[in-house]
């Protein structure tokens, strides 16, 4: 039974990815960078709105009829 499990140093790339493998990790990271930047740069550019309703934490007096 325990030779049936798999070992870390049967799997062919455990210590390091070559070929194929290495180029999708590395397009996977350099594209949520990139993704991450744009989000970035829209939240800096659009940020700041200036047409936000006032709003007053204390409560007025309360009309009864």
């Amino acid at each position: 039974m325990v030779d049936n499990e798999p070992t870390l140093s049967s799997i062919e790339d455990y210590d390091n990815l070559k070929g194929p493998k290495k180029t999708i990790v590395w397009t996977v990271i350099i594209s949520g960078l990139l993704i991450g930047l744009i989000f970035w740069g829209a939240k800096s550019y659009f940020g700041n709105v200036n047409d936000s309703i006032p709003v007053q934490d204390s409560i007025g007096k309360v009309p009864v009829k």
